[in-house]
This record gives structure tokens, sequence and C-alpha cells, in this order.
């Protein structure tokens, strides 16, 4: 059996944008709902949801047979929960609140094995297939992606030596908690800030990295595509829900 393409990482690579969905409702149902939906990614969160590793699982599962791919956001940047996520079959890895180049250099060594990192070898776990894909342990980092979060104004000014460590796909701006460690907590859009993203993923694809994203307003997601992103979330699951519901019953109850 040969070793799963991460199509993700290969578009990111020959600077295709690719637009994306965050999911937070910790559900293999509604994963499957929107991965059918003809976003190119979906981000399975569970840093800020209730998400465990065997719902994680379950989202990866329910998510297979379709074309979205799979990113996953671990809760930290931690060798322990990333070994488990990557074991479990997630390819492709979102790691929050990196604000040098050495905790990047981190975030890539817990998805490498040794001598290259610090990721435990197990043979049988469901990214090998249960052992029936050919030298995955040699092979694993060609399929694995890697992506960092930054979130506050050090982490902007490290942009370059982020940029810089080998194993690193792509750098997220984390836009939520960038605007609360400058002052504006609740905003994911200040015009003071937002010069600042801009510079931001111009810098990041300066230094051939993928600039990714999350807004769920249209204007600002056109806005940041021009600029270089190419990795987006236009919208979440649960806002989605929650403002639908909300129109719905208004319509109704007005």
């Amino acid at each position: 059996m040969e070793l799963p393409q991460n199509g993700f990482k290969r578009a990111l690579e020959a600077g295709k944008a690719q637009i994306g969905l965050w999911s937070s409702l910790s559900s293999n149902y509604s994963v499957e709902v929107i991965a059918g939906a003809g976003f190119d990614w979906i981000l399975l969160d569970s840093e800020h949801s209730p998400a465990d590793l065997e719902n994680l699982l379950t989202q990866l599962q329910a998510a297979a047979p379709y074309p979205a791919h799979p990113v996953v956001r671990v809760p930290w940047n931690d060798m322990v929960t990333m070994k488990r996520v990557l074991d479990i079959g997630a390819q492709s890895l979102l790691v929050p609140y990196v604000s040098t180049a050495e905790e990047a250099a981190r975030a890539v060594s817990y998805t490498r094995y040794p001598p290259a990192g610090a990721r435990g070898v197990a043979g049988t776990t469901r990214a090998t297939r249960f052992g029936r894909i050919k030298d995955y342990a040699r092979r694993a980092h060609e399929e694995i992606c890697v992506l960092v979060q930054v979130e506050t104004q050090a982490a902007l000014d490290n942009i370059e030596a982020i940029c810089g460590i080998d194993g690193i796909d792509g750098v997220f701006i984390g836009p939520a908690d960038l605007h609360a460690s400058m002052g504006y907590p609740g905003e994911i859009a200040n015009p003071k800030v937002k010069p600042l993203i801009d510079d931001a993923i111009r810098r990041i694809r300066k230094r051939g990295r993928a600039p990714g994203i999350l807004t769920p307003n249209e204007t600002d997601a056109r806005h940041w595509l021009e600029c270089g992103a190419l990795f987006v979330a236009v919208g979440a699951d649960v806002g989605i829900l929650a403002r639908g519901a909300e129109a719905l019953a208004a319509k109704f109850k007005s």
C-alpha cells in the first residue's frame, strides 16, 4: 500500500489558493455534511472546542471519502499530543501560538521520526494503514504539512526567522489573538491591525511559505487572497449554524 499523498500540501507548494471552513462542532456527522460542500480544506479544531482524540478520529474518518482535506489544529505545541494526532492519520497540523523560530523548530521535530525529530514510532497505527504502508517511517514526513500560527506582535517580528525553519509549510495569522495581544480583544479586523496582517502575508510569501488566515467577512477574505494568502478559511460551522438559526427564528418571531 502506498503512502497517501497530501494534495493540500502540494497545492500550497504550487501557490494554488485553498479555500477552507473552520469546524469546531466536534461532530463527525457535521464534518461529513461540510466535507462534501466544495471546500478545499476543513479545519478540525481541538484547541477551542471540546474535541478529544477519539472524537478527532471519527471526524477524520468522516472526512476521508471526500475531497476536502482535513487540517487538525492541535491544542498546543506538544510532542505527545502531536504524536497521537499523527498516529490517527492526520497529515496536516496547525500548531497554535508559535512566536519564535525555536518554537517552530520544535513543532517540526514533533512530526519527524528520529534522527530528524522526536516523533515516537508505532508500526500498526491508522497512519500506517495498520502496518500496510511500506517504508512509512522513512517517508511520512514527505506528506506531512506543518502549519504554525502567529498570534502576537513578537511572532510578527519573528516571521522571517519562523519561515526560515526547514519543514515549515505555512504560517497562519491568528486574527483574534493577534488583536487581543494588541489591545483589541473581541475584534478580528481593526483598521490599526489590518495593515500589519497585510504586511505579514506579503512577508510570509516572500520567504517562500504559504500564508493563511480565517475571516467570515467576504470582503476581508478576498482582500487577503489578493495580498497573497494561500489557505483562507472563509467561515466556521458554529457561526453558520448560530447565525442561520437566529435568522430563521427572527423571520417568525419578530
